[in-house]
């Protein structure tokens, strides 16, 4: 796939979100991209912080950035007006803009207008390439691992990430394949599956994880989960394109409902996860199998989350780790993706 012309580095918008689940793409950039982000920017309203430095866009030039990632993804994936005129000034400040939203910069008249006025560049990742397929199910070359979960924004994302880095450190022949904005900005490529048309996204998914060396993993991104209400569609369809070999399911310690749904949808519990997922998986690839739980424990200090990794592994029979934390547990959790 063609990599992407990305201006770098990069100064990281906030906007005026309070939550980290609605900052993902400037988080991700944080602790995936630190060398390509040169500090954030936010408005009075927002209280969240990346803990990077604060600057304003001119400030942020004058430290080399390039452009200004929009790092925040409310429901709905559309730019909120209160955003134009910060953006509008970090392009009169000399920076391109880079958008992971539905809504096309573009469509924004006062964007549009400065940019072209000023000669700036509007660049929007969440658009698919042309001419994807429609599925053919036919078995590819390669191995392949795609990170699932109970809910969305959980740490699929983060949990692919380092596995695929764990595997290079062991000489393992490996690609990281994005699947949604933030790891398409992270890798400089990939298929942000939410935007391309239900019939398509399987083929999207074989397209994105191509024939390859049979000691090759493919390591793709997961997304939503089977069981949002919302986002379920694009997670079947990754699941039938991608057609893992390997499943690890993700969950995060402390979530007890779908998220941005109130408390209408309990999440389900880590055993249904592994079972509905590898009966899909199945579907495609009959040989599919659970390696191990991410458990996203982020809330809990160390001795809490060890006990719950090690609760969570003798429940399931299986491998359970943070990535982020590391450690010996991680260690087995790769070892399980590697080897049946």
């Amino acid at each position: 796939m063609t990599p992407l012309d990305l201006p770098q580095p990069y100064l990281v918008f906030l906007g005026d979100v309070t939550e980290v689940a609605y900052a993902k793409t400037a988080a991700g950039l944080r602790d995936w991209a630190p060398d390509q982000c040169v500090g954030e920017y936010g408005l009075p309203k927002g209280d969240f912080t990346l803990g990077l430095p604060v600057l304003s866009p001119a400030e942020a030039y004058e430290k080399g950035a390039r452009a200004v990632v929009i790092g925040v993804a409310p429901m709905g994936g559309g730019l909120n007006n209160g955003w134009v005129a910060p953006l509008v000034e970090a392009l009169e400040a000399g920076l391109d803009i880079i958008s992971g939203m539905h809504a096309p910069l573009a469509g924004v008249p006062a964007l549009k207008e400065t940019a072209e006025r000023l000669g700036r560049r509007l660049i929007d990742v969440r658009r698919p390439p042309a001419g994807l397929p429609i599925a053919n199910g036919k078995k590819r070359a390669g191995k392949r691992l795609l990170t699932v979960g109970t809910d969305c924004a959980l740490g699929k994302k983060y949990t692919a990430l380092a596995i695929a880095e764990a595997f290079r450190k062991r000489g393992v022949a490996t690609d990281f394949r994005a699947t949604g904005q933030t790891g398409v900005i992270i890798a400089g490529g990939g298929i942000p599956m939410d935007s391309v048309v239900a019939d398509f996204l399987a083929g999207a998914a074989e397209v994105l994880s191509p024939d390859a060396a049979p000691d090759h993993w493919d390591i793709v991104e997961g997304q939503g989960s089977l069981f949002h209400p919302a986002y379920a569609g694009v997670s079947l369809g990754l699941l039938h394109g991608s057609q893992p070999d390997v499943l690890v399911v993700c969950h995060q310690i402390g979530r007890d409902h779908v998220l941005g749904m109130g408390e209408t949808y309990p999440l389900p519990s880590v055993e249904e996860t592994i079972e509905i997922n590898l009966y899909h998986a199945r579907r495609v690839n009959r040989e599919a199998r659970c390696a191990g739980i991410s458990l996203n424990t982020a809330s809990l200090d160390d001795e809490a989350a060890a006990k719950a990794i090690a609760e969570y592994s003798e429940r399931t029979g299986l491998p359970c780790a943070d990535p982020i934390r590391g450690g010996a547990a991680f260690a087995r959790l790769v070892d399980s993706c590697l080897n049946p």
